[in-house]
């Protein structure tokens, strides 16, 4: 394939990209920023072009890691399963992997950190169910243990019992009402005592809540 660059042009739809032509006729794809050296009329052999073609390669999965890591965090093992998947071989996503890491951007252990804090601010849940989850992005044992340290489980729970309380307050019986919450909590990975002693506590916080506002009505009614 050696022979005479007699084009360069960017490609319609990625600006990003420049087609490479050689004695006239298009012969590859090159990323931009490895395209610059280059020029017309320059002659390029087989070596090089298979070292352009290499480079490209990298730059190709490297971006696509890129591009998934912006979309949200990741772990290593799940960037590396995500790559296979469209083909990149084991050498490529490697090296992919290497660069990264040297450059910060992926990181098991404050991939875990932002997993387990992301979890119990949008939605709490167990530390069990959590650990369960990082496990499938193949997080290490360690490194899971480690981020979830400071997580308890009755303090994820109250919260999660708290933000779901305005739907089901009004149920009745209680029991049916109890029934509810109980199964929510238990769908997120909360043991039956957790979930029992959580209740008991908001319960009993909302029925001081309704006493004292009880008593403020009666002082306003008194008082007029």
């Amino acid at each position: 394939m050696a022979g005479t660059i007699t084009a360069l042009k960017a490609q319609a739809r990625k600006k990003d990209r420049v087609n490479i032509y050689l004695d006239g006729e298009f012969a590859f794809g090159l990323a931009l920023i490895h395209a610059l050296w280059l020029k017309v009329g320059q002659h390029l052999s087989d070596d090089e072009i298979a070292t352009l073609k290499e480079a490209d390669t990298l730059e190709k999965a490297k971006q696509r890691a890129l591009g998934l890591i912006s979309y949200r965090p990741r772990g290593i093992q799940e960037v590396q399963r995500r790559l296979q998947r469209v083909g990149v071989d084991a050498e490529t996503i490697g090296e992919v992997v290497i660069n990264l890491r040297q450059a910060g951007l992926l990181d098991d252990e404050s991939f875990s950190k932002t997993w387990v804090e992301s979890r119990l601010e949008a939605s709490p849940r167990s530390k069990r169910m959590i650990a369960w989850e990082l496990r499938q992005k193949g997080v290490s044992e360690t490194t899971i243990q480690a981020s979830l340290q400071d997580v308890q489980d009755d303090n994820a729970a109250y919260r999660l019992a708290l933000k779901r309380w305005p739907r089901v307050a009004a149920l009745e019986p209680v029991a049916e009402r109890r029934r509810k919450l109980t199964e929510y909590l238990a769908r997120h990975g909360f043991g039956f005592d957790t979930i029992q002693d959580v209740i008991a506590k908001i319960e009993q916080e909302m029925d001081t809540e309704r006493s004292m506002d009880a008593d403020g009505g009666s002082e306003m009614t008194n008082a007029e």
